[in-house]
């Protein structure tokens, strides 16, 4: 059995430049991305930009519920030991 993380983010498309931080509510992470979300372009930059900020491979980053919403739950297989303290970390990162 692959062992995975999960959790939800909300996604700002179409933002000037692409950002992973700060937190919507209690423990919602902010995912800016300047793709619009047309044809599931912001989808695939949410994944590109999580992958870079939580320095995981793309392959490892899922997108499990919400692909047409902004509200999203997002599933890291095989997450390294440190991620639970990485995402913590990008939740009080502000730009």
């Amino acid at each position: 059995m692959v062992a995975a993380m999960r959790f939800t983010i909300r996604v700002k498309p179409r933002s000037k430049r692409p950002f992973v931080g700060g937190s919507w509510g209690q423990d919602t992470l902010i995912v800016s991305v300047a793709a619009p979300a047309v044809d599931g372009k912001a989808n695939a930059a949410v994944v590109a930009a999580l992958s870079e900020a939580l320095n995981v491979t793309l392959r490892q980053v899922h997108i499990v519920a919400g692909h047409r919403v902004r509200i999203k739950l997002i599933e890291v297989l095989d997450p390294p030991a440190d991620l639970a303290a990485r995402i913590s970390e990008l939740l009080v990162a502000a730009r």
